[in-house]
């Protein structure tokens, strides 16, 4: 294979700078007929052809989007990304995404910024710390938070405690008295809030709060919102002999590895324990699953069509809303005790 032809090339062909070749592809009005005349001769001759980043060289426009998210593979980050990827192609942006993981996500996030690779940023589900308050402030970019908040920059916030009040009402008007949750097993603010939202629930319809119907599983993945954690989590009722009539689940990946698990217990949902879970993804529709939808695809829509008016209005008012989530009620929480 011949060797790919560089701008550096072009531009020592023609004898001018890197940045009059660019402002050459980008048509720019401020070069001569003549310097674009050599300029041109050069690039046919050496049969050129120009990456993306080398045409907007001299525009001085952004061209690369960066999403930090802790995971690729869960449906709540993918249907975040859906929003972005949907509303980028209105952008003339680029986009590179990073795995932070869930583990460290502090230090994968600042060894990113470091590289200093992107030119715009939406941060999904991370919580802005100090230091990387400094970082982000260093980048002097477009910044967009989402499902984290900070006073400094731009966000849409998910109101988890809110998602998790309306679950533990919708159980208690349902008529169940004996109400669990099978939460993660790791703390993280997102499922600290849904986990007070919903206690504040129970409190509120006077429903006893039994600590042996709080249970976790051990998969700690994905900060624990796994298939796994939550078939784990039902042989540990099962383990205690003490099982809950109602059980809401920290997502609806736990209620699909709960519904796994009872099954093999010879257990049916509804007709012996009532479940739901958290999030609206695709499959919970045909599992007929009572769950949360976080208008998660809008919330990616919103976000970069947000980060689209600070690019191309310079917009310095800061946007930073809370979305409240949407209950959608299904037949895995119908009472038939």
């Amino acid at each position: 294979m011949s060797k790919k032809v560089t701008i550096y090339e072009v531009a020592k062909k023609a004898g001018v700078a890197i940045s009059t070749v660019s402002r050459v592809l980008n048509d720019s009005p401020n070069v001569s007929e003549q310097t674009k005349t050599k300029v041109q001769s050069a690039i046919d001759e050496l049969n050129f052809r120009p990456q993306v980043s080398a045409r907007k060289l001299a525009s001085k426009e952004p061209q690369m989007l960066a999403v930090a998210v802790p995971s690729f593979t869960t449906p709540f980050f993918n249907e975040v990304l859906k929003g972005v990827k949907d509303e980028l192609k209105k952008m003339d942006l680029d986009i590179i995404l990073y795995n932070t993981g869930s583990k460290d996500p502090e230090e994968a996030v600042i060894n990113f910024f470091d590289r200093g690779t992107a030119d715009a940023l939406i941060l999904l589900s991370i919580d802005v710390s100090e230091k990387i308050h400094k970082h982000l402030q260093s980048t002097n970019v477009p910044i967009v938070l989402v499902n984290s908040s900070h006073p400094s920059y731009n966000y849409f916030m998910v109101n988890d405690y809110q998602g998790g009040y309306m679950a533990g009402e919708h159980l208690a008007t349902q008529g169940f008295e004996r109400i669990g949750m099978i939460q993660p097993p790791v703390k993280t603010r997102t499922s600290v809030e849904r986990e007070r939202g919903f206690k504040d629930a129970l409190k509120s319809y006077n429903i006893n709060i039994d600590k042996d119907f709080f249970i976790t599983g051990d998969t700690t993945k994905h900060a624990g919102y796994t298939e796994e954690a939550g078939f784990e989590a039902v042989f540990k009722y099962d383990k205690q002999n003490n099982f809950p009539d109602a059980v809401f689940c920290g997502n609806d990946t736990m209620a699909l590895g709960a519904v796994h698990a009872l099954s093999k217990l010879g257990m049916k949902v509804p007709d012996d324990i009532a479940l739901m879970g958290y999030d609206n993804i695709k499959l919970s529709k045909y599992l007929d699953l009572t769950t949360i939808d976080q208008q998660m695809h809008t919330i990616g829509v919103q976000a970069t069509s947000r980060l689209s008016a600070i690019i191309n209005t310079q917009d310095d008012n800061l946007f930073q809303t809370s979305i409240n989530p949407i209950l959608v009620s299904r037949g895995s929480t119908i009472n038939k005790k």
